[in-house]
C-alpha cells in the first residue's frame, strides 16, 4: 500500500471524474489520500470530498498565497479541525517566489497554523519556496514555545532545510519533481533524508511524475514517484511503500489505517 499524503481532489480539475479518479488510485494500490485545503472559504468543499470517501482524509488551512486576503487565527483553524475527518494543519508556510501575498501576513499565518497544529497536536503541512532561512527560522522559534509536529511537503528546498527539519522531527514529502530529469540537486538532498521520515505525495493535480509530466496528475500517479525513490534509497519498492506508509500513520496519527 501507498499513501498520497497530499493532494488537492476538491479542485475541478477533478470534479467531472472523482468517482473514477479514486477508482484508479485504488486499483494502483493507494489505499489512503489526504485532499489539502487552501483557504477556509473553500474548506467545505475539501471536507465534503473527505466525507465522500471513506479512506479519504482532509486538512484545513490557508496557503501562503491567500496569506493577505484569508488572515486566520489559531482559534478558526482549530474549530474546523475538530471535525473527525480532518487529520492535519495546512497548507501554510512561505512563498517568496510568487509573492501573491506579503510577507507579513504569510509569516502571520505561519504562526498561527502552528499554534492550532501544537494545540490539537496535529501535523501542520508546511510550503516554502524560496523562503528556507526563513522557515526554518519561524520552525526553529515556535518549537521553543512548545513541541508540535509537522511535513515539509514538496519538498524542493536545500540540504540546510531538509538537516533542520529533520533535527526538529519533522518528515520530508517528496512529489513529482524528484523524477524530473534535471532534479540531480534535490535527489541528492533526498537521498541523505532517513528513510523513516520520508513521504509521497502528488500534489495533484500538479506536478505529475516522469512519464506523465505535462498533464494532469492524480493519486494513482504517486507509485512512480515512489519506484523513483526506492531507488535512489536502494531499497525495494515493497519496502519504501512499507516505510512511507508506516510513517504517514505515525504522524498523520487521527487519520485511521484502511482495514
Amino acid at each position: 500500500m501507498l499513501v498520497d499524503s497530499h493532494c488537492h481532489l476538491d479542485f475541478p480539475e477533478f470534479a467531472p471524474e472523482l468517482d473514477a479518479v479514486v477508482q484508479r488510485a485504488r486499483d494502483a494500490g493507494i489505499g489512503t489520500c489526504v485532499t489539502i485545503a487552501t483557504t477556509l472559504a473553500k474548506f467545505p468543499n475539501v471536507l465534503a470530498v473527505a466525507e465522500r470517501f471513506e479512506n479519504i482524509w482532509c486538512s484545513v488551512g490557508v496557503h501562503p498565497h491567500e496569506g493577505d486576503s484569508e488572515p486566520t487565527d489559531a482559534a478558526a483553524l482549530i474549530e474546523h479541525a475538530r471535525h473527525p475527518k480532518v487529520v492535519g494543519i495546512g497548507e501554510t508556510g512561505l512563498d517568496f517566489y510568487y509573492n501573491h501575498s506579503p510577507r507579513e501576513p504569510q509569516i502571520a499565518n505561519f504562526r498561527e497554523h502552528i499554534a492550532a497544529a501544537r494545540e490539537l497536536k496535529l501535523p501542520v503541512i508546511v510550503h516554502t519556496r524560496n523562503a528556507d532561512p526563513e522557515t526554518v527560522d519561524i520552525l526553529r522559534g515556535e518549537m521553543e514555545k512548545g513541541a508540535f509536529t509537522g511535513v515539509i511537503h514538496c519538498f524542493t528546498g536545500t540540504q540546510m532545510l531538509a538537516d533542520v527539519a529533520v533535527d526538529l522531527g519533522m518528515f520530508i514529502s517528496v512529489s513529482g519533481i524528484a523524477t524530473f530529469k534535471k532534479s540531480n540537486e534535490l535527489r541528492a538532498v533526498l537521498k541523505t533524508v532517513p528513510l523513516d521520515r520520508l513521504l509521497v505525495e502528488t500534489d495533484a493535480p500538479y506536478l505529475a511524475p516522469m512519464p506523465f509530466r505535462g498533464k494532469r496528475n492524480e493519486p494513482a500517479f504517486v507509485s512512480n514517484t515512489a519506484t523513483m525513490l526506492a531507488e535512489l534509497k536502494g531499497v525495494s519498492f515493497d519496502e519504501l511503500a512499507e516505510a512511507t506508509t508506516n510513517n504517514f500513520f505515525r504522524l498523520f496519527t487521527k487519520a485511521q489505517r484502511p482495514q
